[in-house]
């Protein structure tokens, strides 16, 4: 705040799973979560067959507004308070009549609270949606039961002003990644205070981070499907073969540079990546033979970094 001046910033920690939602900026811990079916309140009701995935969102909104006067005076006038905010998350979770991805939910959101309260500037939402999957018993998928595939989370942060400028950011948290061979590491600087060696063999793994900036509108759960099917490819290679990574760096810019190439929407793509290290064991009487590993969480080098097309701007710094 400057001397004279203030600026005021609302904001409401909420869940939704009524619809696609979106998931808090880091360092937020306030998170609601509800029935997971946009439109189907009633389990029974047949609205929706729902034959692939049941969204659970945790959603979380910023309001930027013109409220100097409650930090200089104590007037809270026209403040849009917390509960008005956390309420219409669940109102315009009602009003989606049928399914919709995260980013698709976050932008109608966002919109509403730009449009509906005149001292709001800019509204920013955030989504992170949980990897529910139909359960499947004796090969069938269950009518209404649901496991949790995985530690992988659906992201996106949608932005919208006043003025009707709108920016949308998608993205993955926690994409576990791992290959037994096809990886390797050497030609790095060595001094005294190197001990690792060289070698053109060893087990690659991260956990990975990674967000991507739209350009344009897209459809938005194709354009995820493509983008994260185009991080595994990168980072695995074909199937039959693998394709070898020299480094964690290398293989990075490879999964930015084809996410680009496979979604023609984003301009800009942010990867995050931890080296986490499968380290060879050598048991004792026996010795090691690329077949008994230690995994190790701690510690571990991080590499990140954004890959964008020509000379756009990073939409993520470092």
């Amino acid at each position: 705040m400057r001397l004279g001046q203030a600026h005021g910033v609302g904001h409401a920690g909420g869940g939704v799973a009524d619809a696609p939602g979106a998931g808090p900026p880091p360092g937020s811990n306030a998170d609601a979560r509800q029935h997971p079916w946009p439109d189907s309140r009633k389990p029974g009701s047949g609205q929706h067959s729902w034959q692939g995935a049941a969204p659970s969102d945790a959603v979380d909104t910023l309001l930027e507004s013109d409220m100097a006067h409650a930090f200089t005076e104590g007037s809270n006038a026209d403040m849009t308070s917390t509960d008005t905010q956390k309420n219409t998350v669940y109102y315009i979770a009602k009003q989606c009549s049928q399914p919709c991805s995260p980013e698709e939910f976050a932008i109608l959101l966002a919109r509403h609270f730009v449009h509906t309260y005149p001292k709001v500037s800019k509204a920013k939402v955030w989504v992170e949606q949980a990897p529910w999957k139909r359960a499947t018993l004796g090969g069938q998928l269950h009518k209404h039961g649901f496991s949790m595939s995985g530690s992988e989370v659906r992201t996106c942060a949608v932005s919208a002003t006043a003025e009707g400028r709108t920016t949308v950011t998608a993205g993955a948290q926690g994409l576990r990644l791992l290959k037994t061979t096809q990886s390797g590491y050497e030609g790095f600087l060595h001094d005294r205070f190197t001990l690792l060696p060289d070698t053109r063999e060893r087990i690659m793994a991260s956990c990975v981070t990674a967000s991507w900036r739209y350009t344009a509108p897209a459809a938005y759960d194709a354009a995820f499907a493509a983008a994260r099917g185009a991080l595994l490819e990168a980072f695995l290679g074909p199937p039959a073969c693998g394709v070898y990574s020299p480094s964690v760096q290398h293989t990075l810019f490879q999964m930015g540079r084809l996410l680009l190439e496979r979604v023609p929407q984003a301009d800009s793509v942010f990867l995050n990546m931890p080296n986490l290290h499968f380290l060879p064991c050598s048991p004792v009487t026996a010795k090691f033979e690329d077949d008994v590993y230690v995994a190790t969480s701690e510690p571990h080098g991080s590499i990140e970094a954004t890959v964008t097309r020509g000379e756009v701007q990073p939409h993520c710094k470092l």
